[in-house]
């Protein structure tokens, strides 16, 4: 796969996707986009990849929001356009029946923070620091920020970075919720392997149906949401993979997943 944006590898079962624009602090392009939503479909239909982690090339940045430059001449229509087009992939990354880690390693500004919070799990470097500052150019942010960080942090802490355009640290990111744990920034990447790692050596089927039933259930009431995951049990014991899971687990040996 011919990459200009990014880079992309795969290993063990799992892939790794970084947005290699460094001199420009990995700023989002409508290129990038187009080359992320080509990996994230190869992830997607390649069965033997389990979980994948999006990180950004070096030390500063993970994507440090947007392409200013290029969105400053934008009609409305073009700027609508855009947004949807993130939308769908950013929707495709967390709707994925595979998990997606993203490992932030510097600032995690606008789409950036956005992509991040695309991702099922998020680790943070000691020195990341995430914030929605579209606010401080005359914009909102448009590509989830509005809608998937007060599921995160609550209405009140997402307004008051949305507003505010101010950023906030990783150690405050762990404490309201935005991220999972906060690592040195020499471990991050290795943090973010042997996670994956430890998820890609569990069924397929059952990560599925986890990342499933968490996902589709957020969005109903609870009575219908345990309904929902009633009948996701239900399903899980017509599988192959649940047969051999606890027959390994009263063998007291390990476990060898067929993914069905």
């Amino acid at each position: 796969m011919q990459l200009e944006n990014l880079l992309f590898d795969s290993s063990e079962g799992i892939a790794t996707i970084t947005v290699n624009r460094p001199a420009a602090m990995n700023a989002m392009t409508v290129a990038t986009l187009v080359e992320l939503d080509r990996v994230v479909t190869e992830i997607v239909g390649n069965p033997d990849l389990r979980v994948a982690i999006i990180t950004g090339a070096g030390a500063k940045a993970f994507v440090a929001g947007a392409d200013i430059a290029a969105m400053r001449d934008m009609s409305s229509s073009q700027a609508r356009d855009l947004a949807l087009q993130a939308h769908r992939i950013y929707a495709a990354i967390e709707q994925s029946p595979k998990p997606f880690i993203a490992a932030v390693n510097g600032y995690a500004l606008g789409g950036g923070c956005e992509l991040a919070m695309a991702c099922d799990i998020r680790i943070a470097a000691a020195n990341a620091r995430f914030g929605q500052p579209e606010i401080n150019i005359g914009i909102l942010p448009g590509f989830g920020g509005t809608q998937r960080l007060p599921r995160l942090v609550g209405k009140g802490r997402a307004l008051e970075i949305i507003l505010s355009g101010e950023m906030v640290d990783a150690n405050e990111a762990l404490r309201i919720g935005l991220v999972n744990r906060v690592v040195a920034a020499e471990a991050l990447l290795a943090e973010a392997q042997q996670l994956a790692r430890k998820i890609a050596s569990k069924g397929l089927v059952a990560v599925r149906l986890c990342k499933q039933a968490v996902n589709n259930g957020l969005e109903m009431d609870l009575g219908r949401a345990c309904a929902y995951e009633a009948e996701l049990f239900g399903y899980s014991f017509a599988t192959a993979d649940q047969k051999e899971g606890m027959s390994a687990f009263l063998e007291k040996r390990p476990a060898a997943f067929r993914d069905c």
